[in-house]
């Protein structure tokens, strides 16, 4: 009996591991959290300014993190900028990796206005993304090397079977696979790029849903043509993270 009351006794008393796994799954979720603001807060600075004028101590203001807890996480100006573009393109990547999954029945045409409209949705959230690659694209510099080879590559060449496949179709311009790609990029950064010209020229603001709307349903009919959906148009409002 007194072995069973003891029994009875341990069970009741949580065992250390398990007291210990909830709050060691929010330090790691506020890790998570710590690591996607300061990504954001440098992203939105060095796109302000170049990586040369960029400063972490200006990116933990941003945060209202202390410097030191930026360089725990990012020893140097340099992992932290990689580590930005890595996770701006990763999050791109996500975005398509679901269309996989939500979507597997669609056409391929259907599928690649899926994906240019995804990375349109991504620069109208967060235009800093545009204005962070156009810094490293001014110089020939072993950033642009590193990402191009790093996140660039790998997304293009996801791409471009699909170019070459509708080309063959003819359903797509009949130009360099690789030109088409740059010009939807160019027309899905139009937003991000010149928002603010646009404001002064016009008083339209960038990131007014009827502008956003209206834009990408002519940019897929010159394109593709076809218009999106008014479920597709819906998805174009993508939240801000961090």
């Amino acid at each position: 009996m007194k072995r069973n009351a003891s029994a009875l006794q341990d069970a009741a008393v949580p065992r250390p591991s398990a007291r210990g796994r909830p709050q060691k799954r929010a330090e790691q979720q506020r890790a998570v959290n710590t690591r996607r603001a300061i990504l954001n807060a440098a992203v939105a600075e060095f796109a302000e300014k170049g990586f040369d004028a960029a400063s972490i101590r200006v990116i933990a203001d941003r945060t209202g993190l202390q410097h030191p807890l930026i360089t725990y996480h990012f020893r140097n100006k340099d992992i932290l900028w990689r580590a930005a573009a890595e996770y701006a393109f990763g999050q791109i990547r996500e975005e398509w990796d679901k269309l996989d999954e939500t979507h597997a029945g669609m056409s391929s045409l259907d599928r690649l206005r899926a994906e240019y409209r995804t990375l349109f949705k991504y620069t109208v959230a967060f235009p800093e993304f545009h204005r962070f690659m156009r810094q490293e694209c001014t110089t020939n510099n072993p950033r642009l090397k590193w990402v191009a080879k790093t996140v660039v590559m790998p997304l293009i060449e996801r791409l471009l079977p699909q170019i070459v496949a509708l080309q063959k179709e003819g359903v797509l311009p009949q130009i360099e696979p690789i030109l088409f790609h740059y010009m939807m990029v160019s027309l899905t950064a139009m937003l991000s790029a010149f928002g603010p010209e646009m404001r002064v020229t016009s008083k339209l603001a960038a990131d007014d849903r009827g502008v956003v709307t209206s834009y990408w349903r002519a940019v897929e009919q010159m394109v593709f043509g076809k218009s999106p959906s008014e479920s597709e148009i819906d998805a174009l409002t993508l939240r801000r993270s961090g």
